[in-house]
């Protein structure tokens, strides 16, 4: 499993750094480096032959926010690099770029970052071209989740022994160029955890039945790791298991971020 390294590229991502990211030609996409946060833990594990478009991506614009996504471009990754390498330079430049501001609306903010990568896929595309995605904004120093869900999985947060479902506020990129998205946020608690998974574990299937939203909400519900890598890792083990059989069926992706204080 590959859990910081989900493209291979020499170049190095300076989005990390509190500075605006310079956009460059790229022919590849770029590595994505999982952020340290203060109170917690982000993580995120793909899984599979890097055959499709799935791939995640972090941005950390201030000492208190990191912007993230997970993608899922649709058809091969082969066909469409050139639509993923335009969607991951949008998503970081603008990403950088929004939340810069100490007094940014995070809310607001994602829904302009939907709009700017949703007209990036289209233009890259040259026309329609499906992409759900899961984009957020996680702000340390309150302790909350923005986040708009572009007809992706639905996302999970654990608070205590209840499982909030964040489904769907927008339609996924690439299909219209004047849809209007919603946003919402989430508290994110002291011993809460956030996961979102891929098309690839909802539709992971063993003799016909597929492994569903609802095996990934009862795996939550009853693991309680310490940090995200391990909850990215254990829930993809899960998809294994029930398939009997690594899955090669689709790629397989998991983010998360547990907070511990």
């Amino acid at each position: 499993m590959q859990s910081v390294l989900p493209f291979p590229c020499p170049l190095m991502s300076t989005v990390l750094n509190h500075e605006r990211p310079v956009i460059m030609p790229w022919k590849d996409p770029l590595q994505a480096q999982i952020p340290q946060i203060r109170d917690g833990y982000m993580g995120a594990v793909y899984y599979g032959q890097r055959r499709s478009g799935d791939f995640y991506d972090f941005v950390r614009p201030t000492p208190d926010r990191v912007v993230f996504g997970l993608f899922d471009v649709a058809g091969d990754l082969q066909q469409t690099r050139a639509i993923v390498v335009a969607l991951q330079q949008k998503f970081r430049s603008s990403g950088a770029r929004l939340f810069e501001n100490a007094d940014t609306n995070e809310p607001e903010c994602l829904v302009e970052l939907w709009i700017e990568t949703n007209r990036a896929v289209m233009t890259a595309a040259g026309g329609v071209h499906s992409c759900p995605a899961f984009l957020g904004c996680y702000n340390e120093e309150i302790g909350t989740l923005s986040y708009v869900n572009a007809g992706h999985t639905p996302g999970l947060v654990r608070d205590d022994s209840t499982i909030l479902e964040l489904s769907a506020t927008a339609l996924p990129l690439g299909l219209f160029s004047h849809s209007v998205p919603d946003s919402s946020v989430v508290a994110v608690r002291p011993g809460n955890t956030f996961l979102t998974v891929s098309k690839g574990v909802i539709e992971a299937k063993y003799r016909g039945e597929e492994y569903g939203i609802e095996r990934v909400r009862e795996y939550l519900s009853q693991a309680h790791f310490d940090t995200a890598h391990e909850t990215c890792v254990g829930v993809l083990s899960k998809v294994q298991q029930f398939m009997c059989t690594a899955p090669t069926h689709n790629d397989v992706t998991a983010l998360s971020v547990v907070r511990t204080n």
